[in-house]
């Protein structure tokens, strides 16, 4: 998902209160991976279903429901065994609470700011979200996120290792580029 070129949103199903990645480029699987990690470092658990848009970094196809995955991704996915839901395209309904966070941050915290930097745009946005986002009364659970986070934590499974996230190139073959743009 998509909020501005260089911001992308995670958020998990099994909690509600928002946590944003953003990065000054844009975002690779890897990248992605490391936002996951993160979050999951920050939540001090990793939930039980991860809810996704249908994003290239993560989903490569769908066919009748069979999740084509990344090779990173699908990797990761293993590794960590991540429980995943990804929405339907086209289907408004079925991205509900992803698309509802993702207008919460650019009309309730990236309206009206000045951002000079991409490191502007994080130190502001960790300051909303501890000041304003996670503590204002949500709509339909007329509960606060930080609330409702602290009972479903117990609920998260531990984070049991780190993932090395050092790039191995075992998997590159070293090619030459001839002038007229042939690989031989």
């Amino acid at each position: 998902m998509i909020i501005t070129d260089k911001a992308k949103e995670f958020i998990s199903n099994a909690m509600k209160e928002n946590g944003v990645s953003t990065l000054r480029f844009p975002f690779t699987t890897g990248d992605v991976i490391r936002a996951h990690e993160n979050a999951f470092k920050w939540f001090e658990g990793i939930p039980r279903e991860l809810v996704y848009d249908q994003d290239s970094l993560i989903v490569v196809s769908e066919n009748g429901g069979d999740l084509i995955l990344t090779k990173e991704f699908q990797q990761y996915k293993d590794t960590r065994k991540l429980n995943l839901r990804v929405c339907r395209k086209a289907d408004p309904e079925s991205k509900g609470r992803i698309e509802n966070v993702v207008g919460i941050i650019k009309h309730n915290f990236a309206k009206h700011r000045v951002f000079h930097n991409i490191d502007s745009w994080n130190e502001q946005g960790w300051e909303w979200l501890n000041r304003t986002g996670n503590f204002k009364i949500h709509n339909a659970t007329k509960k606060r996120p930080v609330e409702v986070f602290s009972l479903e934590k117990q609920h998260l499974r531990p984070v049991i290792k780190n993932i090395n996230f050092t790039n191995k190139y075992e998997n590159s073959i070293t090619r030459s580029v001839h002038k007229d743009n042939t690989i031989r």
